[in-house]
């Protein structure tokens, strides 16, 4: 199936069979396209968090808008974002992918020097709102795999990012949550949103052509 008829039979499940679970090998996939997303200068400012102990999942039930989908999902994952630019994160990055591509260490310091002084004088929340921003292309890549995969899934918002963020002590790391995925195969008797048509606005109105 191409990548358009692939998003055409994806949903936005809203209930999830808890005695299906998603091959290991399926949920690697689906991490690995989010890690092969683009983001903002390479520097990939975010995390994956994958869940699928259920004690865990019980501990984030309080924190969700749809508490069943948590509960009962085969994993969850996790976009998590860096709270903030550091100088140290930055050399981090670059000095990993000079390595890797067997180059001196600060072969891009006028580039790096650059992203520091853009970013390092900034406020954190304004530096955290553009870090958030990169997970959401990691995000859509991960439904699309999914998809493809014939695995379902619901991103989601509806959730309390401090509960999250608590229960998976993610300020040790500093990390702030983003966004949810959950993954897993729907329920056909309680997922409502199934038979329902599927409605996008049309494209005379989504697309603003200039020419």
């Amino acid at each position: 199936m191409s990548l358009i008829e692939n998003l055409n039979w994806r949903h936005a499940v809203k209930a999830f069979d808890p005695n299906k679970k998603v091959s290991e090998e399926n949920i690697e996939k689906i991490i690995e396209a989010a890690r092969l997303a683009p983001t903002s200068s390479g520097l990939q400012q975010f995390r994956v968090i994958s869940i699928s102990n259920q004690e865990v999942k019980e501990k984030l039930v309080k924190g969700a808008l749809n508490p069943d989908s948590m509960k009962d999902c085969s994993h969850v994952l996790v976009f998590a974002a860096w709270d903030n630019y550091t100088a140290e994160r930055i050399d981090k990055v670059y000095d990993f992918t000079t390595d890797e591509r067997g180059l001196p260490r600060g072969r891009f310091s006028s580039y790096t020097d650059m992203l520091k002084k853009a970013y390092l004088n900034l406020p954190n929340e304004v530096n955290f709102a553009h870090t958030s921003r990169q997970t959401y292309i990691a995000l859509g890549l991960a439904l699309a795999q999914a998809a493809e995969l014939k695995v379902d899934t619901c991103p989601a918002e509806g959730f309390d990012n401090k509960v999250v963020d608590k229960v998976l002590e993610l300020d040790k790391i500093g990390l702030k949550s983003v966004s949810l995925m959950y993954i897993g195969y729907a329920d056909d008797e309680k997922d409502w949103i199934k038979p329902m048509k599927k409605v996008r606005i049309p494209r005379d109105e989504f697309v603003i052509d200039v020419k």
